[in-house]
């Protein structure tokens, strides 16, 4: 399951079908952003899940960049300091 998470293309698949489906008229995450960033005046349980489920990708996402930057700014920083 690590790897899995951890696994770029797999995450990029995952937030280009789960996070943009349907892709007409408009992507539904982007409906829900909206919907929440207007006051979220309701939304039910089900909506959140439904938020939550395209969404998850898009923190994968996030997370994976955040740890790539973060093992190549310490990296450097380690390489620095052992000279």
């Amino acid at each position: 399951m690590k790897t899995t998470i951890n696994n770029w293309r797999f995450v990029i698949i995952l937030c280009l079908t789960l996070v943009l489906a349907p892709f007409v008229p408009e992507p539904h995450i982007f409906g829900k952003v909206r919907w929440i960033l207007g006051g979220a005046v309701g939304m039910e349980p089900m909506d959140w899940f439904d938020f939550l489920f395209h969404g998850i990708p898009f923190f994968l996402l996030l997370r994976l960049i955040f740890i790539h930057l973060k093992k190549k700014f310490f990296s450097s920083k380690q390489t620095l300091g052992a000279k």
